[in-house]
């Protein structure tokens, strides 16, 4: 059986440009990869977000690469592909989900909710905000790449409101491929961790020293190993 192709799912308010390295480095190692836009973002900026539509995108994106599929999501990107891994009719051989072990909901969804919309109240709609975090956390490459494909406006609202109706636990226990849970060792979204591993049918937890939320970022090589593991191991599985 042929190595897994790989599809890339980003954060809010960036692009598929932030997947810029991670594709570099597995089409060197002949794989086949896809680093796709979400609506309200990159090249579908001035597409409505919904979740319907997001989960369009990732069948979309399946659908042109040849199987079977990892596909790796991060932040927001994480929590859609597991929703759309729990519901399309193109299943995936895995999914890398990256910084999305809180349950997105209660208290804790409505206070990033309230602090997503205090910044984009602010005149330039945190572009300052977000630049100034990316060059004091990240490698100016990284930087350059969360960026390069356009910092959305009023994308975070929707967005948000649409992570309300996910119950990412409940798709968890549904979904019947391997998951693999990568979060930085200092990621504030990883505060139910065990719990999301529990819930999957076929869980695994890794955490990566010194990283923080944007561990692809962070920690590019060892984020790619990880992918290229999982996708090794998915291969030899299924042979």
């Amino acid at each position: 059986m042929s190595t897994p192709s790989i599809v890339f799912l980003h954060g809010i308010r960036t692009s598929s440009t932030m997947w810029r390295r991670q594709v570099e480095i597995h089409e060197a190692a002949g794989r086949r990869v896809a680093a796709v836009d979400l609506p309200g973002h990159g090249s579908r900026m001035g597409e409505p977000f919904s979740l319907e539509a997001a989960r369009d995108v990732l069948d979309e994106a399946v659908a042109s690469l040849p199987g079977p599929h990892v596909v790796v999501g991060l932040s927001l990107g994480g929590y859609l592909a597991l929703h759309w891994a729990a519901r399309t009719d193109r299943p995936p051989a895995a999914v890398l989900a990256a910084s999305c072990c809180t349950q997105p909901r209660g208290a804790a969804l409505a206070g990033y909710r309230a602090v997503a919309g205090a910044i984009e109240r602010l005149p330039d709609r945190g572009r300052f905000l977000g630049n100034t975090m990316a060059r004091l956390t990240l490698t100016p490459e990284s930087a350059l790449d969360v960026n390069a494909g356009g910092v959305p406006w009023g994308v975070m609202g929707p967005a948000l409101a649409a992570m309300a109706e996910v119950d990412t636990l409940a798709d968890l226990e549904t979904i019947e491929a391997p998951i693999w849970f990568v979060n930085g060792a200092w990621d504030h979204f990883r505060t139910q961790e065990r719990r999301f591993v529990r819930a999957a049918q076929y869980g695994q937890l890794c955490v990566v020293p010194g990283a923080g939320h944007l561990v692809s970022l962070d920690q590019p090589e060892a984020f790619a190993r990880l992918t290229g593991l999982l996708a090794e191991r998915t291969r030899l599985v299924a042979v």
